[in-house]
Parts: C-alpha cells; structure tokens; sequence
C-alpha cells in the first residue's frame, strides 16, 4: 500500500468536521430530562394520582345525593260484561267497551345520604390517602435520582468517549509523522524497508483504534438521546469538566445522610400509612350513624273506566331520617383484620432497621470506593505527565538512532494508554461521587 493510499484513508477517517457543534451542558441535560424522560413523566402522572385520590372528593367526608326519574305510558282496551245486572226498567245492562285507554305516570325524586360518624374509621382513611400522596412524591423523586444518575453516566461515558478521542487523534497523528520520517530516511539509507512498514502498520493500527472510538461515541450519543427522549441522531458535544465537590461540605451531608435518604423517608412513611391503617381498621368495631333525606314527586293521569270518570293524581313528598348500626360481632373478621395490621406494621418496623444498617454499609461503601478513586485520578495525572516526558525523550532518541521503531511504539502506546485510564480515573471518580450524593440524599441538591 503506497503512502498516498495511507493518506487518502486517514483524511476519510480524521476528517475535520467544519460545521460546529451544539454543547450540551450539564445544566441543559438535566432541564431536559426532567422535562421529557419518560420514567419521570410517568413518575410525576403516579404523583398525580395519589394527589386526585388524597383530594376531599374521595375522603367519605361529603354527602352521597341521588336523582331518580321515571315515566310509564301504557294504553289497553277495556271490554266489561254485567251478567245478571239490570237497569231501573228491568233490561239487562249493556257492555261497556273502552278502546285506547291511555294512562300516563311520572314520578322524580332527589335523595340524599350523609355517613354522621363511622368510628372515626373515615378520619384516618383520609389521613392515610394524605400519607400515600407523600409516598408517592418520594417515589418520584427516587425515580429522578435514578433517571440523573443514568443520566450522568451516559453524558459522563460521551465526554469519556470524546476526550479519549482526540487522544487516539493525536496518537495517529504522531504515527503519521513517524510514517513520513521513516520514508525520507529510507531515501537516503538511513533505515531499511522494514522500518517503513512497521511505521504504516502502526498507522492502520491507530487508525483502526480511533474508528472504533468514533464507533463508540455515536453510540453512546444514542444512549443519552434516548435519556433526554429527542432524535436519536441529534449530534451535539458534552462539558468535559469535572468538579468535585467540597470535602467539608460532603461530610455534612454525609453526617445527615438518615434524615434525607430517600429510601428511609420512604420505610417511614409505610410506616405511618400502616399506624393509620390500624386504626381505620379499630373503626369497624365501633357503631356508625347515618342521616338520610328525600323529596319526590309523582303525577298519574288515569283513563276513564266503567265506574269511575278520567282523573289526574299529584303528590309531593318529603323525608328525613336517622340510622344507627352497630355491627356486634362479625365472626371475628374485623378482629383478625386489626391483629394483622399490627403485624404488618411491625414488620414494617424491622424491615426500617434492616433498611437503616444496610444503607450505612452503602454510604460507608460509597465513600471508600469514591476516595479511592479521587486517589487514582491524582495518580493518572502524574502517570500523563511522567510518559509524555517519555515520549518526547523517545523522539529525540529515535531520531538519533539510539532506540528501535519498537520501543518508540512502546512508549507512544504507554502515553496512550496513560491518557485514557486517567480519563476514565475522572469520570468514575465523579459517578462515585454521584452514587454516593444519591445515597446521602443530596444528588438533587446541588450543581454537576
């Protein structure tokens, strides 16, 4: 393969994009997200829910009122016979025949009933909706620590991916250089052929290297899209700066890590629903009252018949009553319903404490973990640092013969390998740092 080949594939794969890019920040992303992703959209829909059934409309407080309508129609023929029946002149009585006899009804009414006291059982129900309503927030908000959390590991992977990038870029085009001296010492004698070849094939080997970066990086672009919920194949670029945040402060939020959990507020809230709970269930032993009312009206209008002339009836009436009931024993049903509320609560109760010590082993986890890898970002840095030295002092010595095209190679690939393990130090240091802000309750609170 000649070297105007080589040069004719390169330009394809590194090709400059002149049109600029859209950044993405990290403030943008998360605007978007919470916007259009879809688990939060559905997130916040539960949240509407909880909200609609917590509402007085469902608390049993207001009264029920009904209307009733109604109108009948019916016509019928009416023949009547008088065997043995006479009349004052002593001749049979004649038949009476009514034909398309119409008679007409209609009634309306409106009643009203109203629960006057129920044990309380309807107080505590409302409060429990109330409960649920809470609970169903904190689920939302478990769903968007969780959606910011994927969100910051793609956008994170995207600046991995485009930092690591223009590291490939520049490794090919220190190849490509490498390629060219090779060949004008090869002109006038100072290598062999072998050294040429070994140049280009480092060239197809970097170039190899960075489409599948590029490969990668589109990839990983699709993944955040999906996040965001836009086209696929909207291309922007990523903030590739990283802050950590203040020791000082991180230890504060750690030191109230209990009180903001949203795992643990969320136990607590079962909790409280279930006390509620026990306590609507007590409300099935005690006596419930009742008020009812009514106002109806009717109207008939009747056909004439054989002993009585057509008429029209009216009526009008009204209603009030009061009812007690008392269910005295049940078979033992609602007995059996308290005792199990009880158990449910206190298992409650245990699965908290189950809760409270695994998250401190998650939190003293993540802090380990996250320190550790604060450690290893500072040593990447200094491992850089220590092989672009190497690299440039390996220049200078290939130049001037001192080592092989080999160990050249060998010391471009350190660097290279150098640059990225300290690009993915930092971005799993901060994913570290996020997980940990996810457990102490805090991701939602403060700036990326």
């Amino acid at each position: 393969m000649s070297t105007k080949q080589f040069y004719i594939i390169l330009a394809v794969l590194c090709g400059v994009n002149l049109q600029a890019q859209n950044i993405l920040t990290k403030e943008e992303a998360i605007s978007k997200a919470l916007e259009k992703n879809f688990g939060i959209q559905l997130a916040k829909k539960q949240v509407e829910i909880a909200g609609n059934n917590k509402s007085v409309l469902n608390s049993g407080y207001l009264p029920t009122v009904s209307a009733v309508a109604g109108a009948q129609y019916e016509e019928a023929d009416d023949e009547r016979e008088f065997p043995g029946v006479l009349l004052d002149d002593g001749t049979p009585r004649p038949d009476v025949v009514i034909e398309n006899a119409e008679t007409q009804r209609y009634n309306g009414s409106v009643n009203v009933n109203y629960l006057l006291f129920d044990g309380l059982g309807r107080y505590y129900n409302y409060k429990q909706l109330k409960e649920e309503y809470n609970l169903s927030e904190l689920q939302a908000r478990e769903t968007i620590e969780n959606t910011m959390l994927q969100l910051f590991t793609i956008y994170y992977e995207v600046a991995r991916l485009s930092e690591n990038l223009q590291v490939l870029e520049q490794a090919l085009q220190v190849s490509r250089d490498r390629v060219t001296r090779t060949e004008y010492q090869f002109d006038y004698g100072q290598n062999t052929k072998l050294e040429v070849l070994q140049a280009e094939v480092d060239v197809v080997t970097d170039s190899i290297n960075l489409l599948n970066a590029k490969q990668a990086l589109v990839n990983s672009k699709r993944d955040l899209n999906v996040v965001l919920n836009r086209d696929l194949e909207t291309n922007f670029e990523v903030d590739t700066v990283v802050v950590f945040q203040n020791r000082i402060l991180l230890e504060e939020f750690i030191s109230k890590a209990e009180n903001n959990n949203v795992t643990l507020l969320q136990s607590e809230k079962q909790i409280q629903i279930s006390d509620y709970n026990i306590k609507a269930t007590k409300a099935l032993l005690l006596p419930t009252v009742g008020l009812t009312g009514s106002y109806g009206w009717n109207r008939t209008n009747s056909p004439s018949s054989a002993f009585f002339p057509a008429s029209i009836s009216r009526g009008r009436s009204f209603a009030l009553g009061a009812n007690l009931t008392w269910n005295l024993f049940d078979g033992g049903t609602s007995i059996t319903n308290v005792k199990n509320a009880k158990i449910l609560k206190d298992s409650e109760e245990i699965e908290r404490k189950q809760l409270r010590l695994e998250i401190k082993r998650d939190i003293a986890n993540a802090l380990g973990n996250y320190e550790n890898l604060l450690e290893i970002y500072k040593i990447s840095e200094q491992n850089v640092e220590t092989n672009k030295n190497n690299l440039e002092r390996s220049k200078e010595r290939l130049k001037i013969g001192q080592i092989s095209s080999i160990e050249f190679r060998q010391a471009q690939v350190n660097l290279v390998n150098a640059q990225t393990n300290k690009n993915f130090a930092k971005y799993d240091a901060k994913l570290a740092e996020l997980e940990l802000l996810r457990l102490i309750g805090q991701l939602l609170n403060v700036e990326f």
